[in-house]
């Protein structure tokens, strides 16, 4: 179950990184409106985190934790922010999410 906790905790970095990202581009209220949706992001995240930290170890959750929250951070630049997707990009990326699936298995 906290395995769950902390995917989820992973995507709400997603989801504070995705919005300090809109938040740069947006100016006045809609800005605010990001900014608060980067608090809020920010918070479920962290308690989510330090929730799955309980029984997985905290370096692995952490790593865990930072490497969805990286991915998913490109992927959303590269469709949403229209970020280049070049080979070297999407080859760390892989390498990235290996090591992220490794670090499950080995903690097992």
């Amino acid at each position: 179950m906290n395995w769950i906790i902390l995917i989820i905790a992973g995507l709400c970095e997603v989801g504070f990184a995705s919005c300090l990202g809109k938040a740069k581009e947006t100016s006045g209220a809609e800005s605010w409106w990001w900014l608060g949706g980067f608090a809020v992001s920010l918070t479920i995240s962290m308690v989510l985190l330090y929730k799955a930290s309980q029984t997985i170890p905290i370096g692995t959750a952490y790593a865990v934790w930072t490497g969805i929250g990286a991915v998913g951070t490109v992927i959303m630049g590269i469709v949403f922010f229209k970020e280049p997707a070049d080979f070297w990009r999407l080859f760390f990326i892989t390498t990235l999410i290996a090591s992220i699936v490794g670090l499950k298995v080995s903690s097992s």
